[in-house]
């Protein structure tokens, strides 16, 4: 069984772009809906952060990669997010059009990148620890849980300065690695409950359809209907994304064959690293 699995934001701009017809659609669509071009890597209406920008990228390279697989015959039975892949993820189950699916991911984007105008917020990807100890270093240091991606690999998200300190807790405690992202807001986090009227308002502003082709969520692994998704995309930026039990629900589900549609591997490697732990 043929799964789509779309990654969440980028970390960093590409360094080169595709070049055939199907892109140059999703551009002129990304500078029409977004306000954004993907050439450039600039704005063309109203500026935003670069974590916006990489938002809109994101998005549009999910959207990209779906018509390409599509052109190829190679069509899903299942459809998975990861993150801020739920907006790509819903243009190709059918729920929203691409242009609404980018307009959606850029407006609820500038939503939260008011967030970071009044404080510093930072990621904080801690490799090595276990899911225990990095509940005990988020908690002694007022950050939270953000992305459950492997056994041993996480996202915590908080306040820079705090977010620091659980970085130095974390290699104390013996992770292997610790390293820190800026970012506009604290992702898939409670702290994101200070603007979640604003973006309960604009994710209403949309009409969803029932997906075509079913749609499964990164928090309970259930199948999302059209009835669900307003609440849905704010829940997916205030709770914590769970990919490890998530791809493991796509495989006792019959999922043998995942494309990862969108910019970079990230979840081909989470993936190889659960497949290794997987019987034991």
């Amino acid at each position: 069984m043929i799964c789509f699995m779309f990654p969440g934001q980028p970390l960093a701009p590409p360094v080169e772009f595709p070049e055939d017809a199907d892109f140059e659609a999703i551009a002129l669509l990304t500078r029409q809906r977004a306000s954004f071009d993907l050439h450039t890597f600039s704005w063309t209406g109203e500026p935003s952060s670069d974590t916006v920008a990489l938002q809109a990228y994101g998005v549009a390279m999910g959207l990209y990669r779906t018509r390409r697989l599509r052109a190829e015959g190679i069509a899903p039975r299942l459809i998975a997010e990861h993150s801020m892949g739920i907006y790509p993820a819903l243009a190709a189950a059918g729920a929203l059009d691409e242009g609404d699916a980018l307009e959606l991911a850029v407006r609820l984007g500038r939503t939260m990148a008011a967030m970071g105008r009044q404080r510093t917020y930072a990621l904080g990807c801690m490799v090595g620890l276990t899911l225990e100890p990095l509940l005990v270093i988020a908690e002694n240091n007022g950050v939270y849980l953000a992305n459950h991606n492997t056994s041993r690999h996480f996202l915590l998200a908080g306040e820079r300065g705090a977010m620091e300190d659980a970085c130095a807790e974390a290699l104390a405690r013996g992770a292997f690695s610790a390293r820190l992202f800026p970012c506009d807001a604290p992702l898939h986090t409670p702290l994101m409950a200070e603007v979640a009227e604003e973006l309960a308002a604009v994710a209403g502003d949309y009409r969803y359809r029932e997906p075509s082709v079913p749609l499964v969520d990164h928090i309970d692994q259930d199948f999302l209907a059209a009835a669900d998704l307003p609440v849905f995309m704010v829940r997916d930026l205030m709770e914590p994304v769970r990919w490890e039990r998530t791809y493991r629900a796509l495989r006792a589900a019959g999922v043998d064959r995942l494309y990862e549609v969108g910019a970079g591997d990230s979840l081909r490697k989470y993936n190889r690293w659960i497949e290794s732990e997987r019987g034991r």
